[in-house]
């Protein structure tokens, strides 16, 4: 009988540990991921990631009203000039997109910066790097899976 190698995987355990793999993939491949943040807390996020920063609205509407004089009516006046320009509207458009943003974190019920957020159920607050968070969701997901495919109850905690 020849030694046992205690780095040997049993057929079991290599078929569980390439289904754990090729979920991970799967997974990836067809999450939508957002990150959460502000301009305090910078992120880590590859180009399939949305970029929601929540203080997003605030500098762009700084941005639209810098330099306006203290008269009401003078500023009226240069507002309506500005809006008229192509910048202008774009700024408008990057406005209405900021606002939809922060609609969209707070109807998920995002309460701290940074969050990762997975199809819109799976949250990990704190990590700011996108990659990192999926993983960690990936494994969670493919543990609950495990779990309850075994009979062994609930997602863990």
């Amino acid at each position: 009988m020849p030694p046992s190698n205690p780095y040997r995987f049993s057929c079991k355990n290599r078929m569980a540990f390439l289904i754990l793999i090729a979920a991970t993939q799967v997974s990836f491949a067809n999450a939508e991921t957002w990150i959460i943040t502000d301009r305090n807390h910078p992120v880590q996020a590859s180009a399939h990631v949305r970029l929601i920063l929540l203080d997003e609205s605030e500098q762009l509407e700084l941005k639209l009203s810098e330099g306006l004089p203290a008269n009401p009516q003078q500023a009226s006046a240069i507002m309506q000039q500005r809006l008229k320009s192509s910048d202008a509207q774009r700024l408008q458009r990057d406005l209405a997109l900021a606002q939809q943003n922060l609609v969209d974190a707070w109807s998920i019920g995002v309460t701290k910066v940074p969050a990762v957020v997975v199809d819109r159920k799976f949250v990990v607050y704190g990590e700011n790097d996108a990659t990192a968070a999926e993983h960690r969701i990936a494994q969670w997901r493919v543990a609950y899976r495990y779990r309850n495919e075994s009979g062994q109850g609930d997602a863990p905690r």
